[in-house]
């Protein structure tokens, strides 16, 4: 048995640990913290709220940013990584794992190695970002999507997000209605589901945070005058009452505008067997088996025909899916290795070459009086 790894995680400071609706970055994390602990590493994990992982939380905010209305502020962002280096200082760890976006600024100089979850694009300005760290971090990727965007980045390993399928109810029997699940967002292709659910003549539930100014917008823009009869809108629904929607739904529906590295509602439609139709863009071909657990689409005008067609497809083999690939002890396992590799590697770079020069610079003789 290898010898246990003292770890501080690192939790954005948007949502509480575990998050109780929206909040996918906090509630992966949850699930590693908890599931390293479980297998016997000493693990702290920095975030805001008051936490429970079943491990030593650290709180550097009474309440996430999220609940003070400073969404897109960066001010929280930047001093959760400054309370957050503070406090892991003043610990005894082998390595620091950062899921934020500033934390890893402080990543360089003595210290434990860190390693990065990049949750987000690493393309553009993020790139370039990730590009400056690359000397003091190494990159965990969500996806091979994600990682194909940047092919040149530091990259330790490709760990895709997971769940805890023991946790997500599941049922064979499906009810008529499609779900969408995500943020009202033009991204997240919310008027492209409406659009879509009421081309195949079926009902949508549309359960989407609503809470920032830009969604809102959104909203108010291109939503709004799409709603009807047939579509049930739901702002900002908990965990529980977002399971019960994706659960019973005949499926549910993805249409993705944009390369999103990691969609987390399309595992936790699966785990609830229900099948997804999406838009073939980002991981989507990754985490859908296409014709097995949902159907995959190059174009929007396809998605009505592959929604009429979700009843033909196993709940059961939705649920498997997720179990053999996207269950939290897989992460887990993954991370543990990605651990080990990266504190090998710094003991090799740290480690002097007896053929090696003298590092130290040779003494200058002073000038004579």
């Amino acid at each position: 048995m290898e010898t246990p790894l003292k770890i501080g995680i690192v939790a954005p400071p948007w949502y509480r640990i575990p998050p109780d609706g929206y909040g996918g970055i906090e509630r992966v994390c949850y699930y590693l913290a908890r599931g390293l602990a479980e297998n016997g590493h000493d693990v702290t994990l920095v975030g805001a709220g008051s936490g429970d992982a079943g491990t030593t939380f650290i709180p550097t905010y009474p309440e996430p940013a999220s609940e003070n209305g400073k969404i897109g502020d960066p001010m929280p962002e930047v001093v959760h990584a400054a309370k957050s280096s503070q406090a892991l200082a003043e610990l005894d760890l082998d390595l620091i794992h950062d899921h934020s976006l500033a934390g890893p600024l402080t990543a360089r100089g003595p210290g434990p190695p860190t390693l990065v979850t990049a949750h987000g694009p690493v393309s553009g300005e993020f790139g370039a970002y990730f590009r400056a760290l690359a000397d003091d971090v190494g990159i965990v990727a969500i996806s091979d999507s994600q990682r194909r965007s940047a092919p040149d980045l530091p990259w330790v390993a490709t760990i895709h997000n997971a769940l805890d399928v023991n946790g997500y109810p599941f049922t064979q029997e499906k009810q008529d209605y499609v779900a969408f699940v995500g943020r009202m967002s033009p991204d997240k292709g919310v008027a492209g589901a409406i659009d879509a659910a009421r081309a195949a003549g079926r009902r949508l539930v549309l359960a989407a945070k609503c809470s920032e100014e830009a969604e809102r917008a959104y909203f108010e823009a291109e939503i709004r005058p799409r709603l009807g009869d047939d579509v049930e809108l739901i702002e900002d629904a908990d965990a529980e009452r977002t399971n019960e929607i994706l659960l019973h739904a005949r499926c549910t529906v993805f249409p993705i505008q944009w390369r999103e590295p990691f969609g987390m509602v399309m595992i936790e439609s699966m785990v609830c067997g229900t099948p997804v139709v999406a838009l073939r863009n980002g991981s989507v071909p990754e985490v859908i088996e296409d014709g097995v657990t949902g159907f995959v689409r190059d174009d929007p005008d396809e998605l009505a025909d592959a929604i009429e067609r979700a009843h033909t497809l196993d709940p059961r083999a939705c649920r498997d899916r997720v179990a053999k690939l996207f269950d939290v002890p897989v992460m887990v396992s993954r991370y543990e290795d990605a651990y080990r590799r990266t504190l090998e590697a710094t003991r090799t770079a740290r480690r002097p070459s007896r053929s090696a020069p003298d590092p130290r610079p040779p003494s200058v003789p002073k000038r004579p009086a």
